[in-house]
């Protein structure tokens, strides 16, 4: 894979129904109803909903037999409402549910940490080689049926690994890792390829970016090294809603959608399911129109590891680079220099070409170096590459040179081994400007240098929602890569730079890279949620929003529930009809509460806690 020049991985071509998917068909979008599956006109309705907001394919729970039956007369209500769009069936714990299912969905999936291992419950268990030989038999033996079945019916297979419902048997021999997560996956893989069925698409999800990013990208080595070219389906599960939901999914999808991997995407809000639709097909478009772009010339640096990358080694500039957490830097060239969000105070403004007598003086300053008053203190200025002899002169502790990969000549390269305090802010206007920051940073550790990179991202969007996304996607290789110093977005539309500003914090704390307002870990819901999970997602944010740092898991039921939300400081998990359970990290702390009495109870446990 070339890390500079866009192109998307080559993958089998899989039938599902009338939307095949791999090979050269573009990238598929879908998303999943959250109604009861016994409730077929409410399904139907739903899916015409996704389906008219463009969505290729309509997924479904089917947790019992009853329900896998109904997707029988779902699927012919969506044909009488003229579509043909496949169903995709969604099956957890149980084998027998999926054989049903086989027969009345163009696709099932199903996830190896429970399909024949039980739920997991976090208990170690030690296997020799023999007992563990026996136990993936059982597997075998289970599946062979199963597929069976889906050539019978030419049905599709989606193996879905999940983070939070990795296996026992797994957790125990791999650890909570992304090796655990790949294994899970090709132990399937192998049985459904020495079955000669190719009918597959693999996922591998989580809710934390870096883990579902990096663990993506090791199954799809391993997939290679063992001759397999299934595609892919990508997702952030538990993304959340609003702003956060959209930001977190485009870093994570969009950083590997920038590798050209993936297949079919679906960005998982706790919103309507429908409402998933246009930020799919957004993401989607802005990544793969960097196809066919001017090449890019680099080499990757020796150090980079693509599987295990860690933050690249920078000296530090007061408070940029080294083990820092990434700085924000926006911008105040004209209008109100005011303006801020009380809780995402940028931590540099750039006001241009000159200091303006109404600045904020509490936030430190940049302006352009030939108007840089050097007797101001926490003002700093900003060079090009056209001025580096003014740079050497300069007596600023601190500098920032504006600077693109072309520009990255052997004058500039002299200035950055001399001037260790100056702190590179990246630009390009590349179409691939995620290649072309790729290429810069990894130059620089080709050559030796340890100067901190800033990525200066430039955008002219009118609606926070299309800035939202396609910063977050632009940035979100560069952060999981660890190539990321600091972010400075700035935006020449109507979006307020304070919104901008909010926007900044966010993708960062997206990539885990700095965190600055309370996680909600919360699931888009589906037919096996037993309460109105907006309306819940709602109120606790409302009451916790304030508070900073702080995870928050608000799932719908026990599927992925405790595993996905294990590093969330509390849970709120459907335990069943009108019931809730609470959990304090990993811990249960009450069981089965009324639905009514459960949002209360939590913010008591928070309160109790926090001093909230």
């Amino acid at each position: 894979m070339d890390l500079f020049n866009y192109a998307r991985r080559k993958s089998l071509e899989v039938r599902v129904g009338a939307a095949p998917l791999g090979g050269e068909h573009p990238i598929r979008i879908q998303s999943m109803t959250n109604r009861s599956t016994m409730d077929t006109a409410a399904c139907v309705r739903q899916a015409v909903r996704i389906i008219e907001a463009g969505g290729d394919y309509v997924r479904l729970t089917a947790q019992g037999t009853r329900e896998a039956e109904n997707l029988k007369q779902i699927n012919a209500g969506i044909r009488a409402a003229g579509y043909d769009t496949p169903l995709i069936a969604d099956v957890h714990f149980n084998p027998h549910v999926a054989e049903v299912a086989a027969h009345y969905a163009e696709a099932v999936r199903i996830n190896p940490g429970n399909y024949v291992d039980p739920g997991r419950t976090f208990k170690r268990l030690d296997y020799t080689d023999e007992e563990y030989a026996r136990e993936i038999e059982k597997i075998r033996t289970r599946l062979l049926f199963f597929i069976r079945l889906c050539k019978e019916n030419r049905t599709a297979v989606r193996i879905g690994v999940n983070h939070g419902s990795l296996s026992d048997r797994i957790l125990s021999r791999y650890g909570d890792t992304p090796a655990g997560m790949v294994e899970s996956c090709m132990e399937f893989l192998r049985i459904f390829v020495e079955a000669h069925f190719e009918e597959v698409v693999v996922s591998i999800k989580a809710s934390n970016t870096v883990i579902m990013v990096r663990t993506v990208r090791l199954l799809v080595k391993r997939m290679e090294e063992e001759g397999m070219h299934f595609p892919l389906h990508l997702g952030v599960t538990e993304a959340g809603s609003g702003e956060d939901g959209r930001i977190k999914s485009a870093v994570g999808i969009g950083a590997l959608l920038a590798d050209g991997l993936g297949d079919t995407i679906r960005v998982s809000l706790s919103e309507a399911p429908e409402a998933e639709i246009p930020v799919a097909l957004k993401l989607r478009d802005y990544m793969v129109g960097r196809e066919g772009h001017p090449y890019i010339p680099a080499k990757e640096a020796d150090a980079f590891d693509y599987l295990n990358p860690s933050r690249r080694k920078t000296i530090p500039v007061q408070d940029i680079g080294g083990d820092r957490q990434p700085v924000v830097i926006s911008e105040r060239i004209a209008g109100d220099r005011r303006e801020f969000h009380a809780s995402f105070r940028p931590d540099y403004i750039y006001y241009g070409r000159q200091l303006p007598a109404d600045r904020d003086e509490t936030v430190s300053a940049i302006v352009d170096a030939d108007g840089w008053p050097p007797d101001r203190p926490q003002v700093y200025p900003a060079f090009t590459p056209d001025h580096l002899i003014a740079l050497h002169y300069c007596t600023a502790d601190l500098k920032f040179l504006f600077l693109s990969y072309m520009a990255l000549g052997e004058e500039v390269l002299a200035a950055l081994r001399r001037h260790r305090e100056v702190v590179i802010i990246a630009q390009s206007d590349h179409p691939n400007r995620v290649g072309e920051f790729r290429a810069l940073v990894h130059e620089l550790m080709n050559e030796g240098l340890t100067n901190p990179v800033v990525f200066f991202q430039h955008y002219r969007e009118q609606e926070a929602e299309d800035l939202q996304i396609k910063a977050a996607a632009d940035m979100g290789v560069l952060m999981i890569d660890g190539l990321c110093d600091g972010l400075f977005l700035f935006n020449q539309g109507v979006v307020p730079r304070s919104a901008v500003d909010e926007i900044a914090f966010g993708i960062l704390q997206g990539g885990r890279l700095r965190i600055s307002k309370t996680e909600y870990i919360s699931c888009p819901g589906c037919g096996r949620t037993l309460y109105n999970l907006e309306e819940t997602v709602a109120k606790i944010r409302a009451a916790t929003s304030h508070l900073r740092g702080l995870k928050i898991g608000i799932m719908g039921c026990v599927v992925n529930g405790p595993g996905e939300m294990a590093d969330a400081d509390y849970g709120y998990v459907g335990a069943g009809r009108g019931k809730v359970s609470l959990y304090r990290k990993k811990v249960c702390v009450e069981k089965n509460i009324p639905q009514e009495e459960a949002v209360e109870k939590l913010l008591r446990l928070i309160r109790k806690d926090t001093s909230l």
